[in-house]
């Protein structure tokens, strides 16, 4: 009987590819708004009357917001909107800034790339098509007798859909934080919907006092209109 074939060498180890990704980052950036900046921000506030079941609320256009939001460009000093910007590759080093605030950089990273489908509709600007507009952050100076300081009244915290849950809204609010600290203001405070649970667990594990004991109080449209009107001299026994 024939002698069985030898058998054949053995193959060499493949050697392990060290240049596979190991994880893919995102880099962000919060900087202040501007007036090239409103129709992103329209956009987002009616993603976010949405999400919040109030879309037949929403009236805001364009030529309001621009009107209303950047009229006398003195950020901090009245309504003031930081946006959070991300990238796929790291954004230039240098940019204009205003004096009282420094852009804010920071480097996430994931398992996997993040899925934008709205990448067009958000772009930051035509001549960074790489930046993309993520979420805003909206507030304005308020003031408190008890503290006899100025705070920070956060009016919209949005983050768009597919950002959610990877950390862009707690930079946001962060960063309104640090202003108020920088600027020796006393507090920031916001509202949050009662239905909003993951919002109110998020928000008390941060740190912050969700107030059950208060209530919102707001006179709007007819009823602005209509009570504006009178004398306001009507049930004086009740307050």
């Amino acid at each position: 009987m024939a002698a069985a074939a030898p058998p054949p060498p053995p193959t060499a180890t493949a050697e392990l590819n060290m240049n596979l990704p190991t994880s893919y980052p995102l880099f962000t950036r919060i900087r202040l708004a501007g007036k090239p900046d409103v129709s992103a921000i329209h956009k987002m506030i009616h993603q976010m009357a949405v999400f919040e079941r109030l879309s037949d609320q929403c009236s805001a256009t364009e030529a309001s917001l621009s009107a209303t939001l950047f009229s006398n460009n003195t950020p901090f000093e009245s309504v003031t909107v930081f946006l959070i910007e991300v990238s796929t590759t790291p954004f230039p080093s240098f940019v204009s800034h205003h004096p009282k605030f420094t852009p804010i950089h920071k480097t996430l990273n994931f398992d996997c790339p993040v899925s934008d489908p709205e990448t067009e509709t958000f772009k930051s600007s035509k001549t960074e098509d790489a930046i993309i507009i993520a979420g805003f952050v909206l507030f304005f100076p308020n003031y408190s007798t008890f503290l006899a300081k100025h705070g920070f009244y956060i009016e919209d915290l949005f983050v768009r859909e597919c950002y959610r849950r990877k950390g862009l809204g707690k930079m946001l609010l962060s960063a309104v934080a640090k202003q108020a600290v920088a600027m020796g203001y006393g507090r920031v405070e916001w509202v949050v919907l009662d239905w909003n649970m993951n919002a109110i667990k998020f928000y008390e594990q941060m740190g912050a006092n969700v107030m059950q004991e208060w209530r919102v109080c707001r006179l709007t449209g007819d009823a602005l209109q209509g009570y504006a009107a009178t004398s306001g001299t009507d049930d004086l026994d009740l307050i």
